[in-house]
């Protein structure tokens, strides 16, 4: 029978190295099934369950048993999705990578910018295709679509940030 391996928390509490490496494992499993490319996935897992919130690329290496190519090449997704930030260690010239407070609203605002650019892209098709035809009325209710998403977006997302303040304070 194998022994596990508990870790002390940063708030004291015990942790279960091996349950924290089924959590990161199983959720990156549910990132990847929503689109989300692998290594990314267990990488901004492994930086979510961390309680810093943070790691540096060795640290993710070493947990994750991965290269530090695969590293890079993950933290450069998630930062270029708005996930996480690369900030420097006080004294050092190691990275950290960390994963913003919000990442979640970082991530869907960063959508609604993509969301403007279609509607951008598919006004330009319904002029194009003219708006009586067949495909011009397909691309006119697909941008009717992305219109509405984008006002729901933007709607949801006031609320989040009241919903955050009330639950958990302005930090």
């Amino acid at each position: 029978m194998a022994v596990e391996r508990v870790e002390r928390g940063e708030a004291g509490g015990d942790r279960d190295a091996e349950a924290v490496s089924r959590f990161v494992e199983a959720f990156a499993a549910q990132l990847v099934e929503a689109g989300m490319q692998r290594m990314p996935a267990r990488v901004f897992a492994a930086l979510l369950s961390s309680d810093e919130g943070a790691m540096t690329s060795a640290e993710l290496g070493e947990q994750l048993r991965i290269s530090p190519a695969a590293v890079s090449g993950a933290v450069r997704y998630l930062a270029q999705q708005h996930m996480v930030a690369r900030e420097r260690e006080p004294g050092s010239r190691r990275e950290r990578y960390r994963v913003h407070s919000n990442q979640w609203y970082e991530a869907m605002t960063n959508r609604e910018s993509m969301l403007k650019r279609w509607e951008d892209a598919l006004r330009e098709g319904v002029t194009s295709l003219g708006s009586r035809t067949p495909a011009g009325r397909r691309m006119a209710e697909t941008l009717a679509f992305f219109e509405f998403v984008d006002g729901e977006l933007v709607a949801m997302m006031e609320r989040w940030r009241v919903h955050r303040a009330e639950v958990f304070g302005n930090r």
